[in-house]
Formats: structure tokens, C-alpha cells, sequence
């Protein structure tokens, strides 16, 4: 016979009625002590007589509650959770449940099933996340967070890949996913001219230290300092400022683990295995995902400003270099020999500089003094390679002083001036 445990309660209810049962104590006052009716009193000292201490113990120990799922149900959703959500997370797979299949059940009560079938781990179990303490800016458009993640996305069913990321900082928000070969100018050209046409010119972008944006090269002393895509924003008087480790932008890094995980799963069970489909499905799952995550930003004011007509961007997102006419009207670019056509253009164009501009999905175009040269090539091959580092507690006033500015050039419609009082602040 198996032995029955007293709780702290009973075991008091014990102490108390035996005192009565010896007429130590009167029932009134038992029930005084025990915040209990007199009458409720007898009845536990009848239990007491008949059944000694066991007739104190609760007679639904050890039963199942009447409010248990039952166990049919159980079965049948972690068998649903196995064969399509193994490694899902509870609230993602209580989600789909409730979505795909009707079956509601609380994401507690199925993390607790998933973790007593050893398909999730508790807390005290799983590594603890350190977060950086910096606040989010107050408007959306004020910085964006840009960065590339490569991975498995669609697992076996395609290649491997890279999504490049664009989250708003003031939000969290997803504003642009885009599916890409590989973290290169080009697909950053591409995205970025996607973002800009849908959300507008943001006051600054916030990336790594990634060639695309920075010249890393301790040598690098030619030229302006900038980055092809440095120099793309910078003619579309949009900031681009590099953090100095992937901690102080976290917000994209964390957005990254989020999508390695939901998205993935998304493109499997919509059944995507292409970089096409999956940035057709990208819209859709942002909606998503930002209904369910997204936060609501300290300010209402939105500090995207509207493409203008002076905004080429076709223009502004291409690849442009100088190279060298000799007499015979060539040029080496690219590992490849170019021969002017002898127009009159051309042969002002001997011994001079011109600009070799490569656009994204056209052939490259030869350009002196605002006139097209053409020309004829060998067989070319791309390369693609190639702003300002800044700590946490200089994003504020850095971010203050750029839109101070852009809103001035704005106004008056003229160049940009040189962004060197930009890096005197960084370096003070």
C-alpha cells in the first residue's frame, strides 16, 4: 500500500484536532487557529475518529485534474509537432498549430510537452544572451541597420546563399530582405535601390566593417576614402556609418538568429528552394513578422525623406573608376583591353582620364566630358571589392550633426561638402 504524505496544512489540522479529540482544546477555539467554521471543525474531527491522520489528507491526491488535457489530445498534437515541427520553437509551432491545423493549445502548455519530450530545453538549461545597454533611436528613418547573412536558407532543397538585411533601429522593423549570391557591391546596389523606392532616403545607414563599406586597407592612401556603395549614398546625401563590433548593432545580428530560424522554416513550409521565390515571399513574411514583433517607435515623426528628381538612382548605384586613354585609343580595365571607336569624342579623349562606370545589369559604359564613348572588348571577367567608425555613445550627436546637414544641401539643391568636420567629431 503505497504511503500517503501529509501537507504543511494537514499536518497542522493533525496537531489541532488531536488536541480536541483529548479535550485539551474546544472546538471553537480549534476553529479559531485553524480559520475554519465550527462546523467544518466536527466534521474534520469525524474524519479524524474514523480514519485517524489518513482522513485528513485531501482525497484528490495523486488524481489527475479534472481541467487536464486529455490525453487524446496530447498525442495527437505532439505527433503533429514531431512529424513537421521538431525543431520549432513553442510559440512559433503553438502558432502554426493554431494557423494550419485548428488546434489551440497555449504555448506554455505545449513548451512544457515539447521539454518532457525532450524537444525544447528550459531556461536554466539553455545559455543566457548578454544584450548591449544602447536605446533606440526615436524615429524610424533615422538609422538603419544593414547587414548579410549567410546560410542554408532554403536547408537542402537549394544553394547556399546570403539575405542581406535591412532593419529599422527606432522599431526593429524589417523594411528590406533581398536574397543574393554573396555580401557583394552589386547586391547591396541592388537591395539598397529596392529600400530607397519603397521606404525613401533614410538619414543614415548602420553596417559593419565590411569591405562593401569601408576601405580596410591600412595602405589605401588613393583616392577619397570612400567605398564604391560609400560613395553611391554619398551622391544621394545619405550617411553610412560603420559600428565598431557586431554587438553595437545588435538589433540586425538578433534579427539574424530570428530569421535563421522562422524564416527558414516559412520557406519550407511554402516550399521555396529558390532566391527568386524566396524574395517574392519576402514581402509577405515582413508583413508578418512585423505585425507580430515590431515596436512602436518613442516618436511618430518619420525622418525618411522622398526621392527628388536630381535622385538617379540607376546612376548613382553603378561601379565608376578612372582609367588612363593611351594614344591608341585603349584602356585596361578589369583585366581587359577596351578600344575606343575613332569618334571625334575619343580622340579628345587621348591621354586623358575618363570614367569606366559598370552598371548592375548593362554592359559597362565609357563616359569623358558627359558624352558615351563606344567601343569594342575582349572577354571581361567582374570583380566587385571594396565610412566612418563610431561608438555607441557618439551615435546621438554624430546622427544629430548628419541630418542637421542634409536638410541644409536639401534646401539649397547643391553638392554635398566634404564629410571631414564629420570625421573631425568622430576623432575628437
Amino acid at each position: 500500500m503505497p504511503v500517503r504524505i501529509m501537507s504543511d496544512t494537514e499536518l497542522s489540522k493533525f496537531e489541532v484536532l488531536r488536541d480536541v479529540d483529548h479535550e485539551r482544546m474546544a472546538p471553537r477555539d480549534a476553529a479559531q487557529v485553524l480559520g475554519l467554521s465550527e462546523r467544518q471543525v466536527w466534521r474534520l474531527l469525524r474524519a479524524y475518529r474514523a480514519n485517524g491522520a489518513d482522513g485528513l489528507i485531501s482525497k484528490k491526491r495523486g488524481r489527475p485534474s479534472n481541467r487536464k488535457t486529455p490525453e487524446e489530445l496530447r498525442s495527437a498534437t505532439m505527433t503533429i509537432i514531431k512529424d513537421r515541427y521538431a525543431d520549432f520553437g513553442p510559440t512559433f509551432a503553438a502558432e502554426k498549430l493554431r494557423e494550419a491545423h485548428g488546434v489551440d493549445i497555449s504555448r506554455e502548455t505545449l513548451r512544457k510537452w515539447m521539454i518532457a519530450d525532450g524537444l525544447w530545453l528550459d531556461r536554466k538549461r539553455r545559455l543566457k544572451r548578454a544584450y548591449q545597454p544602447r536605446y533606440r533611436r526615436d524615429c524610424v528613418g533615422e538609422l538603419v541597420q544593414v547587414d548579410g547573412s549567410e546560410h542554408r536558407w532554403f536547408e537542402g532543397r537549394g544553394p547556399m546563399c546570403t539575405l542581406l538585411v535591412f532593419v529599422d533601429d527606432a522599431t526593429s522593423r524589417l523594411m528590406q530582405l533581398s536574397f543574393a549570391p554573396s555580401e557583394s557591391t552589386f547586391s547591396y546596389f541592388t537591395a539598397t535601390r529596392a529600400y530607397l523606392e519603397a521606404h525613401g532616403k533614410p538619414v543614415a545607414f548602420y553596417s559593419d566593417k565590411h569591405g562593401v563599406f569601408r576601405v580596410n586597407r591600412p595602405d589605401a592612401a588613393e583616392g577619397d576614402g570612400l567605398t564604391q556603395f560609400g560613395r553611391a549614398l554619398h551622391g544621394l546625401n545619405i550617411d553610412l556609418i560603420c559600428a565598431n563590433s557586431s554587438q553595437a548593432k545588435g538589433r540586425v545580428e538578433r534579427a539574424n538568429q530570428t530569421l535563421q530560424d522562422r524564416f527558414v522554416k516559412e520557406l519550407r513550409l511554402a516550399g521555396i528552394d529558390t532566391m527568386a521565390g524566396g524574395n517574392a515571399f519576402a514581402k509577405t513574411f515582413m508583413a508578418d513578422h512585423n505585425a507580430r514583433f515590431a515596436k512602436a517607435p518613442a516618436s511618430l515623426k518619420d525622418l525618411h525623406r522622398p526621392l527628388s528628381a536630381r535622385d538617379n538612382l540607376a546612376e548613382a548605384f553603378t561601379w565608376r573608376e578612372t582609367r588612363l586613354v593611351s594614344k591608341a585609343l585603349t584602356i585596361q580595365y578589369d583585366r581587359t583591353l577596351f578600344i575606343l571607336e575613332q569618334t571625334p569624342a575619343a580622340l579628345a579623349a587621348a591621354g586623358k582620364y575618363i570614367e569606366v562606370i559598370e552598371y548592375p545589369d548593362r554592359p559597362v559604359t565609357l563616359r569623358h566630358d558627359a558624352a558615351d564613348l563606344p567601343y569594342r572588348t575582349f572577354d571581361k571577367e567582374r570583380r566587385v571589392d571594396q565610412a566612418a567608425i563610431v561608438e555607441n555613445k557618439r551615435l546621438g550627436p554624430l546622427l544629430a550633426m548628419i541630418r542637421e546637414e542634409q536638410l541644409l544641401r536639401d534646401a539649397q539643391a547643391k553638392p554635398r561638402r566634404s564629410i571631414r568636420p564629420v570625421k573631425r567629431m568622430l576623432a575628437g
